[in-house]
């Protein structure tokens, strides 16, 4: 029986039995389909936004993207177990494109600084306790405070809690903002409606569902425009596979509204109900920048509350420049808000 070599000694051992086995012959034969899986693995997330989107299925593999990850470590182990050198090497890829990705998020990229708090909260139509959310968000710091999916039973409760620290709110059917500074130019954003029948309608009839605003904060800096936004839900369905068509009509018509709009400073608040990997989205993204990706730290997953597994609440910019984005702990919403210090 052979006693290991302690120390020094002992790595040598070791790493000369492991090059010992993954130079035999048959090492570079097992695993073909752990190799190719890994192989596989790497141009898939590297190129979601060119792949076929049949039921909506390209999309639902956009949101869970960065999760794909977890195909590493569980590939890793088949290798392992099945001795396979190629498998082991064909893992390279995929670690090199998720690290290319998402390697940026891992570290804080925060900084000291900032002119204005913006915070974004989808409140939840279901919220036990719109008055409490209400003095969470107030401790919040937020200057500028957008909700979402605000119902005409929990508005006033919201009215009233934030009425004293922002003197200035609009309210535009399900969505508002609040705000320390003075607001002007309010308007609604139709992000809803589609078909032959829209021109028909009045701003009264599209009042009580509207699901997107935008408004003029005046700072001290000059006016910044803000958009608060809640796209359409998306659906999961057995014959329709991962329905977003409500979504992406919103997406397309918020991406024009921004691409006419000649602001120089905007911060689009709200939740998208998608991630910002989804291709829905490329007429947005192409215009305005995530402050989570740029001063964050971490991924800022924030729905489902309780269990954050994809970050669908967004606070995106252009003319500004965020210095820090968190997220905020739980109200009584399915949604935890988001925060953003952004300066000048």
């Amino acid at each position: 029986m052979t006693r290991e070599t302690p120390g020094a000694d002992g790595r040598r051992a070791r790493l000369h039995r492991a090059l010992h086995a993954a130079a035999r012959p048959e090492t570079w034969k097992r695993g073909p389909v752990l190799t190719t899986v890994a192989l596989l693995l790497g141009p898939l997330m590297l190129l979601h936004a060119s792949l076929p989107d049949p039921g909506g299925l390209g999309s639902l593999l956009e949101n869970v993207l960065p999760w794909l990850g977890l195909c590493v470590p569980v590939l890793l182990a088949g290798a392992l177990w099945r001795r396979s050198a190629p498998a082991v090497l064909a893992l390279v890829l995929p670690v090199t494109v998720w690290l290319s990705l998402y390697g940026g998020l891992l570290t804080d990229k925060s900084r000291p600084g900032g002119d204005l708090t913006v915070v974004s909260h989808n409140v939840g139509a279901g919220n036990p306790g719109p008055a409490a959310t209400a003095r969470a968000l107030t401790a919040s710091g937020a200057d500028v405070l957008a909700l979402e999916e605000l119902t005409p039973k929990a508005t006033p409760a919201y009215e009233k809690g934030l009425a004293k620290t922002y003197p200035h709110h609009v309210v535009r059917g399900t969505v508002g903002l609040w705000s320390r500074l003075p607001l002007s130019g309010t308007r609604m954003i139709d992000i809803m409606d589609f078909g032959p029948l829209v021109a028909t309608k009045t701003d009264a009839d599209r009042l009580p569902a509207n699901r997107a605003l935008r408004t003029t904060v005046t700072t001290g800096h000059g006016p910044l425009t803000v958009y608060v936004a809640h796209l359409g839900s998306v659906r999961l369905m057995p014959r329709k596979g991962f329905w977003t068509d409500s979504r992406d009509i919103g997406a397309r018509a918020l991406g024009k509204a921004l691409a006419d709009d000649p602001s120089r400073r905007v911060v689009l608040l709200g939740d998208l109900n998608g991630t910002l990997d989804d291709r829905a989205f490329a007429g947005i993204t192409a215009r305005l920048r995530s402050a989570q990706d740029a001063a964050g730290d971490g991924f800022g997953f924030t729905w489902p509350a309780r269990f954050p597994a994809v970050r669908i609440d967004q606070v995106l910019v252009r003319g500004v420049t965020p210095d820090s984005s968190w997220t905020l702990p739980a109200t009584g919403s399915d949604h935890l808000p988001v925060a953003a210090r952004i300066g000048w």
